[in-house]
């Protein structure tokens, strides 16, 4: 049986890209905001595209909070795309023009740390950027440092903030990449992996990182 996969609907992200990029891996897919579908699916893909603010609200309505959590908590795999990684932070800052305070919205908290805006001279931040990822990392495996993968957002994690001493567990694995500045670019951390790249968008390379994906997933 392949293992089956729900690309969470809660109005954002790329979903039919998402869907047919996954398909691809040979995974057994369904787009959908229902949330026992998606609490009981082998594997949960978070996309989003856009404001985080906007993006926040809508998985909150949609409960996709609460949905990650509880998945996270029972130890079952949770993949986030783009703005999908960013909402598993503690917050996201951001504004709306030059002349505007800043909005600061809550996210997840599934990691500490702060979205914000990018400091570089071109923003956004769209096309093919190299990424710098641990030797040990199952997302990248079969990756070289010299392959691409694609990119569009203004805003990133530019400082990773979570403390790790327990020496039972291994470490996350933080992948950065440079665009005017570090930022995180992937993140694995048990059952809870995210990119900041676009897979779905980023050709074979991007095939290869759904696969590393679906070939941890526990199938039910």
């Amino acid at each position: 049986m392949p293992p089956r996969v729900v690309v969470f609907d809660y109005g954002s992200g790329n979903l039919r890209s998402a869907q047919r990029a996954m398909e691809r891996t040979g995974a057994d897919v369904t787009v959908t905001s229902d949330p026992n579908a998606a609490l009981d699916a082998d594997g949960l893909v978070v996309p989003g595209v856009g404001a985080f603010s906007a993006c926040m609200a809508g998985l909150k309505q949609a409960h996709g909070d609460r949905i990650i959590g509880r998945r996270l908590a029972g130890g079952r795999p949770v993949l986030g795309i783009c703005v999908g990684m960013q909402v598993l932070f503690d917050k996201g800052v951001e504004r709306a023009d030059p002349q505007a305070e800043d909005q600061v919205t809550p996210g997840c908290g599934e990691w500490p740390g702060t979205v914000e805006r990018l400091d570089a001279p071109i923003l956004p931040h769209m096309g093919w950027n190299t990424v710098r990822a641990p030797q040990d990392s199952q997302l990248f495996a079969g990756i070289t440092p010299q392959d691409r993968f694609y990119f569009v957002h203004s805003y990133a994690v530019r400082k990773w903030e979570l403390a790790f001493d327990n020496p039972r567990m291994a470490p996350p694995r933080v992948t950065w990449a440079e665009h005017g500045e570090p930022f995180v670019a992937a993140v694995e951390n048990g059952p809870l992996w995210a990119t900041q790249f676009h897979p779905e968008k980023s050709g074979d390379t991007g095939a290869r990182i759904l696969a590393n994906w679906v070939a941890i997933l526990p199938q039910t």
